[in-house]
């Protein structure tokens, strides 16, 4: 696996170098291959590899939108059969588990932040500023139940 992208310090001792090079490749080739039916400009691994790295370093380990330390020795664990078997059970294990999630960039294409998996999953195709009035909705809503 190439050391283009070695793993940042903060995963010093968390992740090997080969766990984080195949978790990179596998997140880039993940999203270029939705994206190439999505977008109408040019997509490629190498590209994508190298945003999502930029992303890693730059949430020093934390999701992008909750500010929480992500398990980092999770990346390279997911199991097919397991999540089969175990279904919501066997992915709630799996909750800070880091992935990459899509937000518009600067130039009009896709960038990428860092996140746990199930802030990906709540946040699904939402904007960031949807995603947020979306959570204010709910505590809102929660609130005035609690208090009612």
């Amino acid at each position: 696996m190439s050391q283009k992208f070695t793993v940042p310090p903060f995963l010093n001792g968390v992740v090997s170098q080969d766990v984080y090079g195949r978790w990179l490749h596998r997140k880039a080739a993940a999203h270029v291959k939705r994206d190439r039916r999505r977008c109408d400009y040019l997509v490629s691994g190498a590209k994508y590899r190298e945003l999502i790295h930029s992303a890693v370093t730059h949430s020093k380990g934390r999701d992008h939108y909750t500010g929480e330390q992500l398990d980092w020795g999770l990346i390279g664990t997911y199991c097919n059969e397991a999540s089969k078997a175990g279904r919501s059970e066997y992915k709630s294990t799996l909750g800070l588990l880091p992935t990459a999630d899509h937000v518009p960039g600067n130039d009009g294409q896709y960038d990428f932040v860092i996140c746990a998996w199930r802030t990906n999953d709540a946040k699904n195709d939402l904007s960031h500023n949807d995603f947020i009035d979306l959570c204010r909705r709910v505590v809102e809503y929660h609130d005035t139940k609690v208090t009612t």
